[in-house]
């Protein structure tokens, strides 16, 4: 069966070939490079498609390596939340690109541009996490009340256009199994899982080092103070963390738990690809700890490079961590991280090489390249209807 359907999907990568398509990839904003920001700029060069969004950090997007994608703004955002995510809607609500045969809308906020672009796909990374299950985590988040009657209200009618998008929508790919559920949940859709590209010949497995690595945006749900809190108390081992936040973002402000960090956790903030793969390649394992995280490509990239990776039993890690095999996942505590941290480096951290190598292979990017051909083929026949 399974050789059935590669077959099909082979014919349809074909016939999505031959046919030349033009193509527009839609994306919030790119500031700080996350797994969203990796996903469309390597599906833009991928189907040769242009990249169109609001703020674009060109710095970043070299530090990546992308500088050969055409990326087009339609107007810069202001860096105050949530005005910041309101102006991204109405600027992709209001725009129009009739020039392209397809349209593929990436993030929270570019698929409103889908009411004047279709056929269409939306690759959704999630559901617009603080207007559904996250809702009470972001009211009793805010820092004074009146920041909190500020979000209510933001959430309470942007949430409303939200859901009356989705009739503009032909069909909605997503990064996960868990995702997928969300989906279901909030919009009553199904998704099509087609997981993040990792392209597995960037990263390379060289000698295990004398540090862990974590690699986040500082978001508050990636919990990082229970990293920096498992290596306070392990001051035999190193952890160094990669990464940083965009501007308008919602973590600004909520950093004081990086104002006292011990001796051995190390921040790096934002890296560029090169120095990025150098930490992989030179570390000894891998530590996430994000809350429900969608996917997470960072623990593939990890193992990509032949590294054990320490993830909290939650979300989309419990689809790409191989319990026991190539790492550990764990209760999202401080002990918990210390006692996976202890084991793997006990068993000796080479150990889980081969396993770790392997499982990274499944999710390469050629994969979701022709994933995403074949599902653009299928759409762009069916015109303008709803086909998932």
């Amino acid at each position: 069966m399974a050789g059935i359907f590669e077959k099909e999907r082979t014919l349809n990568v074909k016939m999505f070939e031959n046919k030349k398509m033009r193509i527009a990839v839609f994306h919030d904003y790119i500031g700080a490079i996350g797994g969203g920001e990796k996903l469309v700029l390597a599906l833009a060069r991928g189907l040769g498609a242009d990249l169109i969004t609001t703020d674009i950090n060109m710095e970043s997007i070299a530090k990546l390596g992308f500088d050969d994608v055409k990326i087009i703004s339609i107007g810069r955002t202001p860096k105050i939340a949530p005005f910041k995510q309101i102006y991204a809607s109405i600027l992709f609500a209001s725009c129009q690109f009739p020039e392209y045969d397809f349209y593929i809308f990436s993030g929270n906020w570019a698929h409103y541009a889908a009411r004047r672009h279709k056929p269409n796909l939306w690759y959704c990374h999630t559901p617009v996490r603080a207007f559904y299950d996250l809702r009470e985590y972001t009211l009793a988040n805010q820092k004074s009340p009146i920041h909190r009657a500020i979000a209510r209200a933001w959430i309470s009618i942007h949430s409303i256009f939200d859901q009356r998008t989705q009739k503009d929508i032909n069909c909605i790919a997503t990064n996960s199994a868990n995702t997928g559920k969300r989906i279901k949940k909030y919009y009553g859709r199904d998704a099509k899982i087609i997981y993040p590209p990792i392209p597995i010949n960037k990263f390379r497995s060289s000698d295990f080092g004398d540090y862990w690595l974590s690699v986040n945006r500082l978001y508050p749900e990636k919990r990082i103070p229970l990293q920096i809190e498992a290596f306070r108390k392990m001051p035999c081992e190193t952890l160094k963390i990669a990464g940083w936040y965009s501007e308008g973002d919602h973590a600004k402000g909520k950093l004081g738990y990086l104002d006292h960090l011990p001796k051995n956790v190390e921040l790096l903030g934002s890296v560029s690809e090169d120095e990025l793969i150098s930490l992989y390649a030179g570390c000894k394992g891998f530590i996430c700890t994000a809350m429900d995280e969608d996917f997470g490509m960072t623990p593939v990239e990890a193992m990509a490079s032949g590294k054990p990776v320490v993830a909290v039993k939650e979300g989309g890690y419990v689809e790409s961590v191989i319990d026991g095999v190539t790492g550990r996942l764990v209760e999202p505590s401080v002990a918990s991280i210390i006692g996976a941290v202890e084991e793997i480096s006990k068993n000796g951290c080479a150990a889980y090489r081969e396993a770790c190598l392997g499982r990274a292979r499944s999710f390469d990017e050629s994969i979701f390249l022709d994933k995403m051909k074949t599902e653009i083929y299928i759409i762009n026949e069916c015109k303008d209807k709803i086909v998932c």
